[in-house]
């Protein structure tokens, strides 16, 4: 029997490689695309602070503070997953998990992504639903009523975005860390892996 009875993912950078999507815009507006990515790690959570705006605002801001004319919300919906993320999925459907999605994006370009998982989910909350941002806890406290007494996980490559914020309210978690990164003051996981192949393995 799985451990858990439903897996929340964070979206983008979890299941959706969005660096590759955002470099290979910003390098298509003749940009140096890794260094436009590390100034959008670091500008993006600024916007999402001033207040809340749709999260294309959020993308045409942000890449505005970096160069003009660069259009990511018109690049998101090419954004592919991992190669991992469909296997995984999979797997854990199968092993009769249910699937939900957190995610800092509107309705409309979650709806385009969506077209590239094989399987579906039983809920997906966006910030255009909550009208915040993550690591803000509304998203989380939106599942958690969804959820109810379920035993539940939330996965997820942002250790800032999605593991501080899990563990400031209890909610178990498992980083999903690509990078090989340090955690955050706050962002020790319950537990670790590499992808999402090894997360499927731990619990199915």
């Amino acid at each position: 029997m799985a451990p858990y009875d439903v897996i929340t993912f964070d979206c983008y950078g979890t299941l959706i490689d969005w660096e590759s999507g955002i470099r290979a815009a910003f390098e298509s507006a003749g940009v140096d695309g890794a260094v436009a990515l590390r100034r959008y790690a670091e500008i993006e959570p600024q916007v999402e602070r001033e207040r809340y705006r749709s999260y294309r605002d959020v993308l045409r801001e942000t890449a505005s503070r970096i160069t003009p004319n660069v259009g990511l919300a018109e690049s998101l919906p090419s954004w592919k997953p991992f190669p991992d993320t469909n296997p995984a999925l999979q797997r854990l459907r199968r092993a009769g998990i249910r699937l939900g999605i957190l995610s800092n994006v509107d309705d409309d370009l979650i709806a385009e992504t969506r077209k590239y998982f094989t399987v579906d989910f039983d809920f997906v909350i966006t910030a255009q639903q909550v009208r915040s941002y993550k690591p803000g806890h509304p998203h989380f406290l939106e599942a958690r009523k969804r959820i109810g007494n379920a035993k539940w996980l939330h996965a997820a490559q942002s250790n800032l975005h999605d593991i501080v914020p899990a563990n400031q309210l209890g909610i178990p978690n498992a980083w999903i860390n690509r990078h090989s990164q340090s955690p955050l003051p706050g962002g020790k996981p319950t537990c670790e892996f590499a992808n999402l192949t090894e997360l499927a393995d731990a619990v199915t």
